[in-house]
């Protein structure tokens, strides 16, 4: 079930997998070099306790924004495979075809609406 509007959604999915991987290039010593720091800030004593939980917050942001943006390549990476073995804008659970605008909206769904949230 191929639609010429694909050849822009691939292009789209593409464009954004180039940005997350430049994005994750930058960061990409982060998950250790966070473990690091929140030793050190343990081991801060003379640290108000705010100032250390302000920044083990952002330390631990940074890390969920690193962990998203992983799981977002690989959600893309699936999608263009689907979009070479064929079967791209099908249903994962029910074989049934996806609707182009939900693809539109959300390029790399696996699942119609109606499939999204059942086990």
């Amino acid at each position: 079930m191929y639609d010429p509007l694909w050849d822009e959604l691939r292009k789209d999915l593409l464009e954004e997998r180039t940005q997350l991987q430049e994005r994750l290039k930058e960061a990409d010593d982060l998950p250790a070099l966070i473990e690091e720091s929140v030793g050190e800030l343990n081991s801060l004593d003379d640290q108000h306790p705010g100032d250390n939980a302000t920044e083990l917050y952002e330390r631990q942001k940074d890390l969920t924004m690193f962990r998203h943006a992983k799981e977002q390549l690989e959600e893309i990476d699936h999608a263009l495979a689907k979009m070479d073995n064929g079967t791209y804008g099908i249903c994962e659970r029910t074989g049934e075809p996806i609707p182009l605008e939900r693809l539109q909206a959300m390029p790399t769904a696996r699942f119609t609406i109606e499939n999204e949230n059942e086990l």
